[in-house]
Parts: C-alpha cells; sequence; structure tokens
C-alpha cells in the first residue's frame, strides 16, 4: 500500500500506522469491532469503562460495562493481543448519567440513560482520552452507519439492521465527534455478528445482548432513585382530567405515562391511563386512552447536524420513541436550542424526558429531549 492510498477508516495511510482505540463494553459486538480492526492490521487499543460499583456489577447479569463484561474485554483483547485499558469513570457517571436520571424521574419525566451515556461519558470523555492516546479514531460496536455526503462531510445514518439500528440513541453525537467516531458494524446484522465472532473465536461469541440499564438491576429504577435522592417519594392524589380525586399514590417516581396497570385506582368503569405526571401539584392524572393522543411537541437541547432549516419548518420523520416507528412531522427550529414538532397525526403515550429524533430518509438531522407535550384532548392541553 502506497501512503496516497485510503484505508478503510479514511485515512491517507496503511493500517499499521492508523491507531484505533476501541470502546469495548465486553460484549459481542465491540469485540467484534476490535477483531476486524486488527485483522485489517490497525494499530488497535482497546478500552473499557468501569462505569459504577465494580463489587456489585461482579454478580450482575444482563448490563453492559459491569464486572464481568471487564473481565471478557480483557480477556478478548489478550486473544487479540491488542493493548487493553480500564478507565475508572465511576464519579463522571454517578453526576452525569446516574444523578440526572433520578432527578429527571422526580421531575415527572421517563428519561433515557443511554443516549446521557454517549452524549457524556462515552462521546466526550471517552473521545478524549482516545485523542490522548495519539488515536486517528475511535470505533464503537454500534449498529448505525458513518457515511460521507455529496459535500464530502461526514453523516450519521441508520444501521442497515433495522431491528438493531442504534440511531436513536445517538442523535446527540455532534459533528465533530462524527468525523471523528467510526461504526464498522453499521453495514452488517447481528446474525453476521455473531459468525464472525464464531470465526475469529471469540469468548464472547454466544453471549447475549444487555438488557438492562446497567446501573438498574433487573429494572427496579425506584430502588436507585430511594438510594440517589432519599425522601424523594413524596405522596399525593391521583386524579382524573376534571381534577377529581380517585386515589392516593405513594411517589409520581412509580409511574410512566402510557401506564394502564398498577395504578391504583379500582371501582371504575373503563380502563384507564397514566396520561399526565404533574410534579408541582404531586399529582398522577388518569384518563380514557384517546387521552394519551399528542398533536405538537416542545424539545429543548437540540442537537442539530442537518442543513439550515427554513422559518416555514421543515418535513422529518420524527421518531419519539426507540420501539416506535418514525412518524411524519414538520420541524421548526426556535431559540436557545428549543425546536416544536407539529405532528401529521396524533401519537400516544409521548413522554417528556424521552428523545425526539429527526430523520430525513436514513440520516440523522439532529434530536433533542421532550420538554412538553401539547394534548389532543382540550382539558389537557393547557
Amino acid at each position: 500500500m502506497t501512503s496516497a492510498q485510503i484505508n478503510s477508516m479514511g485515512f491517507e495511510k496503511a493500517p499499521a500506522d492508523t491507531r484505533v482505540v476501541v470502546a469495548m463494553s465486553g460484549g459481542v459486538d465491540s469485540s467484534v469491532t476490535a477483531a476486524l480492526l486488527k485483522e485489517e492490521g490497525y494499530d488497535v487499543v482497546g478500552i473499557t469503562l468501569q462505569l459504577y460499583d465494580h463489587g456489585v456489577a461482579v454478580q450482575k447479569k444482563g448490563s453492559c460495562c459491569a464486572g464481568q463484561d471487564i473481565h471478557d474485554a480483557r480477556r478478548v483483547s489478550e486473544m487479540l493481543g491488542i493493548p487493553h485499558y480500564v478507565l475508572d469513570y465511576e464519579s463522571r457517571f454517578k453526576e452525569q448519567v446516574m444523578e440526572d436520571f433520578a432527578d429527571s424521574y422526580i421531575k415527572g419525566e421517563t428519561p433515557i440513560p443511554c443516549v446521557k451515556c454517549n452524549q457524556t461519558v462515552k462521546f466526550k470523555d471517552l473521545l478524549d482520552t482516545a485523542r490522548d492516546l495519539g488515536a486517528d479514531c475511535m470505533a464503537t460496536g454500534h449498529y448505525v452507519q458513518r457515511l460521507l455526503g455529496e459535500d464530502g462531510k461526514a453523516q450519521l445514518v441508520r444501521g442497515v439492521d433495522s431491528g438493531k439500528d442504534q440511531s436513536y440513541f445517538l442523535f446527540a453525537t455532534t459533528q465533530e465527534q462524527i468525523d471523528f467516531l467510526r461504526f464498522p458494524l453499521g453495514h452488517m446484522d447481528k446474525d453476521e455478528t455473531r459468525k464472525q465472532a464464531e470465526r475469529f473465536g471469540l469468548i464472547v461469541a454466544d453471549k447475549p445482548d444487555s438488557q438492562d440499564i446497567c446501573f438498574v438491576p433487573e429494572g427496579k429504577y425506584v430502588s436507585v432513585i430511594e438510594r440517589l435522592r432519599p425522601g424523594a417519594m413524596e405522596p399525593g392524589d391521583i386524579v382524573d382530567l376534571d381534577g377529581n380525586v380517585l386515589g392516593q399514590h405513594d411517589g409520581i417516581v412509580k409511574y410512566t405515562i402510557g401506564q394502564r396497570r398498577g395504578i391504583g385506582i379500582g371501582g371504575v368503569s373503563e380502563p384507564l391511563y397514566v396520561v399526565k405526571l404533574n410534579p408541582l401539584d404531586k399529582q398522577v392524572i388518569v384518563g380514557p386512552k384517546e387521552a394519551l393522543l399528542t398533536r405538537e411537541i416542545g424539545v429543548k437541547e437540540v442537537s442539530w447536524i442537518g442543513e439550515s432549516v427554513p422559518d416555514e419548518g421543515l418535513e422529518v420523520i420524527a421518531k419519539i420513541r426507540s420501539t416506535r416507528p418514525g412518524v411524519p412531522a414538520r420541524l421548526f427550529l426556535e431559540q436557545d436550542g428549543k425546536a416544536r414538532i407539529q405532528l401529521n397525526e396524533t401519537e400516544a403515550g409521548v413522554s417528556p424526558g424521552q428523545a425526539a429524533v429527526f430523520y430525513h430518509g436514513d440520516r440523522v438531522l439532529g434530536g433533542g429531549w421532550i420538554e412538553k407535550t401539547v394534548s389532543a384532548d382540550p382539558r389537557l392541553a393547557a
């Protein structure tokens, strides 16, 4: 290879002269990422983050960055013959992700800590560390693509495997970060990744995917909030859309928008859903299913990597929940990093604290945090 040739990471030099830091969680995706790059001849360095108490993590399955996962990442690195470092990011993670998670629930929101982790610890602090190590780029095992547009600028694009696409969770990635990041698995599906892991003989080839939020054992998020914010569980009323008291609750953090079961009221003739949380008055507001319909969404802390948005708005596909397909909408960018989304058709169960991500086709234009919703029900529209 001559120095003028472009390698697969996009640099005009030989792979051996290109240092790639791989964020290794100990799972199959990041392990295959490291193996593929090592096979191509790159100067690969593995980094794993210790994000929370190691003693607890060692005994916990089904999450990323736990003690067993650190051990697995180390063993994979040894097998591949690459240097591997474990960085203690516990204090940063607790401050930037865990405490934000607790505060968000207390405010009546439904947070997505995995996005916050990417936004802060992984794609900010870890990227800085990768640069300190002399890396030309950093690679991860995310199922998302980084493609060059006609103008030569790197774009964030959905992964080929629609069932594993993780672009929704990466909406806050800045242009500068996209320029530095690489996603070698974006053009693959999960089955192919597993086959590659078997081909390389990786010990994690059959390891199940992480399911839980890493610091929330078995999905029991209330106990995490109680530990981080003692005394935050304040009782209050469960009321209907007209303000009539139907029952009591012992903390709004135990409720989410769209919830039907376990609300704690009886003797009603029709199914009732949690349609709104009012943290100021400590109220859980319930109503019929149609009261969940939202026609407009207010978004804050918008991260935008698309072209300029005209005053009359921009037609986009808005994905407002990770498990739901995107919906047609018109986007208006406003002052102070905010945006307004007018949905072409009403959507049910939109919750503050979740992310709204905007696409043009498969390309990510940006996204932000849902701050408020305008209900299609006039009793909740105010």
